[in-house]
């Protein structure tokens, strides 16, 4: 994601027309509409009511508006700190397994292009445990489903939500989540994730009889298991390509649907917090819009 394109959506958020945005920043009215169309055929998404002129923000629009100056804040404490030197040294960090898969190289690639001095060790586990990993100092910092509460001296920093959603095979008979859950057995992705207790929750307020019947621990191994006929499961929606298999059908959890929040855990006296800072600003690029 380019910031020269959120900072131009910053402009027309507080200029109101793209001309006035266009003479905020040095562009032309032409650029602008460029721009605007360059993060919207990215996110895959509308940013802009049409119907009316001058052009507003949706709803979409405006969410992004308000990543993107976090995205830019974030960008210039950056410069700021590091003025011309390379970040460089070691990070050593964990993620959780659906963002090790999702995400994550994306971001570790930007990060890498940007600090090539950067060493960055990875590894892998479920949220709890690596979450213990940074309080004890093993870890300078994880990527994990937001945590009902935090440890003393830790911080989190979220980055972006991902949609809960039902996945069945396609043909599965059904119009709505709880249909399709109730037809066939439930192939659960691990209840030791912080996710699963969101979703077990909801089940259970909905009165949504499943039939547990699989439990796998891969977001991987659970589409396989689904596009494969054997069962349904609820599982987060990650901003990739290919996100669920061609034989998946894939419909909300909820109503409004419900999301995980995902983010960067630390210590609060963090020495390795530049680092982290930069990863988080890869990682919000990655998550802009996505909600």
């Amino acid at each position: 994601m380019d910031l020269r394109h959120l900072k131009t959506l910053i402009a027309i958020a507080e200029h109101r027309t793209f001309a006035a945005a266009g003479d905020g920043v040095g562009l032309t009215q032409s650029a602008v509409s460029l721009h605007v169309k360059a993060l919207e055929d990215q996110l895959g998404t509308r940013l802009f009511d049409r119907s009316t002129r001058p052009p507003l923000l949706n709803a979409r629009g405006k969410a992004l508006v308000e990543r993107a100056r976090e995205i830019i804040r974030l960008c210039d404490d950056l410069t700021d700190s590091v003025g011309a030197e390379t970040v460089g040294g070691r990070l050593d960090l964990g993620a959780v397994p659906t963002v090790l898969t999702g995400v994550l190289p994306q971001a570790l690639l930007s990060l890498r292009k940007s600090h090539p001095e950067l060493r960055i060790g990875v590894s892998s586990g479920l949220s709890a445990e690596l979450a213990d990993g940074v309080r004890r100092g093993n870890l300078d910092v994880a990527v994990v489903s937001e945590p009902a509460e935090l440890a003393a001296g830790i911080s989190w920093h979220a980055c972006g939500r991902e949609p809960l959603m039902v996945i069945a095979p396609k043909g599965t008979r059904g119009k709505t989540d709880k249909a399709l859950l109730e037809a066939l057995p439930f192939i659960r992705f691990t209840r030791l994730a912080w996710a699963g207790g969101i979703i077990d929750a909801h089940l259970r307020d909905r009165g949504i009889r499943v039939r547990p019947d699989m439990e796998i621990d891969t977001l991987e191994g659970v589409a396989t298991m689904v596009s494969s006929g054997l069962g349904v499961s609820v599982v987060p929606k990650r901003p990739i390509d290919k996100v669920f298999p061609g034989k998946v059908r894939a419909v909300p959890f909820g109503e409004p649907p419900l999301h995980r929040s995902v983010g960067l855990i630390e210590r609060t006296a963090n020495p390795k917090a530049l680092l982290v800072k930069a990863l988080n600003v890869e990682l919000l690029k990655l998550y802009g819009g996505s909600e």
